[in-house]
């Protein structure tokens, strides 16, 4: 982990989401970390604003969401 001391503040250093154009009428995102790793890949957006619209929903929602473990349990002898 890579820390940022701001006026007396410690912060992780964060990663960013980088915007690409898909052919000629859609956009997507990719988050990536610190180091430029893609964490996450958006599906496809038909508009610049609901792209926009995509990341913050991202940013907020992942900021409280909790974490459901979905694999089946083992079956108990």
């Amino acid at each position: 982990m890579q820390w940022r001391i701001l006026q007396g503040e410690v912060r992780l250093m964060p990663g960013k989401f980088e915007i690409h154009r898909v052919g000629h009428e859609a956009y997507r995102f990719r988050l990536t970390d610190k180091n430029g790793k893609v964490v996450a890949v958006s599906p496809d957006f038909p508009h610049l604003s609901a792209l926009k619209d995509g990341i913050k929903a991202l940013r907020e929602n992942a900021a409280t969401g909790v974490v459901v473990d979905l694999r089946q349990k083992p079956p108990s002898s």
